[in-house]
């Protein structure tokens, strides 16, 4: 069923769980994520990334996602994800967006806080709650960023009326070279400050147990962008050449990807069925 962003994190609050949000870019790796969705009876995040708003893709790929949320039994968001600006947003909500995020984390704080609350007053018009990001959550190319500040997100939230906050506590988007070390204590001060759900970025290859203890913290929602990428095109790969019916040869695919997502979403404790 499809809910909005607002609804789905409100789930995460009552379950005491993190919303499992996928990156999708192709019909397949969308069938995967609502096939583990659907097997495990988990409310999900579909999420397209701002450059794909960029191109016609995104408006292809859309009723796609819709289709496959409104077929669940379990909610589902389809979500923007790092919108760049206003144009990525409008072309979102055209879309049948039920979710956006903004990311103006590269300004100074008061311009962060600006554009934010300019995309909160335009999307709240139509029903549509928006995730933030404060402290720049970079590529594991980058040498990491300022973590959040813990005064800066209780200001950041009461003047932009975020819905949910992704915050920069030492992950990065991308595959590590070695496994990243995140600051819980910094999640759990935000939240205590913020009273928001807060959102973990770059969740790809994060270990289970920091994973688990970011949840208890007050992570309600955690991104998975890389490894279905890397599940897919793997997968792909592996695929004998000699089957040349399309449909048939994206099974193995479609199927690797649903098989990561259910294992991300039983970490999270989003499951419902087993």
């Amino acid at each position: 069923m499809l809910v909005t962003i607002q609804e789905i994190l409100d789930e995460g609050e009552k379950r005491l769980c993190a919303i499992p949000a996928f990156n999708v870019y192709n019909l397949e790796t969308a069938i995967g994520v609502a096939n583990a969705a659907r097997e495990t009876g988990t409310p999900v995040i579909f999420q397209i990334y701002s450059r794909l708003f960029d191109g016609p893709n995104a408006r292809y790929l859309a009723p796609s996602i819709l289709q496959l949320a409104r077929d669940l039994p379990s909610p589902a968001v389809f979500h923007l994800d790092h919108g760049a600006g206003s144009a990525q947003m409008m072309r979102a909500l055209g879309c049948g967006a039920t979710g956006i995020m903004i990311d103006s984390s590269t300004f100074p704080l008061d311009e962060n806080i600006s554009k934010t609350k300019a995309a909160v007053e335009l999307c709240n018009a139509v029903g549509i709650g928006v995730e933030g990001e404060l402290g720049h959550v970079g590529n594991t190319a980058e040498a990491m960023a300022e973590f959040t500040r813990v005064d800066e997100a209780a200001r950041y939230v009461k003047e932009t009326g975020v819905c949910a906050l992704a915050i920069m506590v030492g992950t990065a988007h991308g595959r590590y070279k070695q496994a990243p070390q995140i600051d819980i204590r910094r999640i759990a001060e935000i939240r205590e400050a913020s009273r928001i759900p807060l959102v973990l970025h770059g969740g790809s290859g994060i270990p289970d147990d920091q994973i688990r203890s970011s949840i208890k913290a007050g992570i309600r929602k955690v991104n998975f962008g890389t490894d279905i990428c890397y599940s897919f095109l793997d997968a792909v790969f592996e695929v004998d050449r000699k089957i040349i019916g399309i449909d048939v040869f994206m099974k193995a695919p479609v199927e690797a990807v649903a098989r990561y997502a259910i294992e991300k979403i039983k970490l999270l404790g989003a499951a419902a069925n087993g």
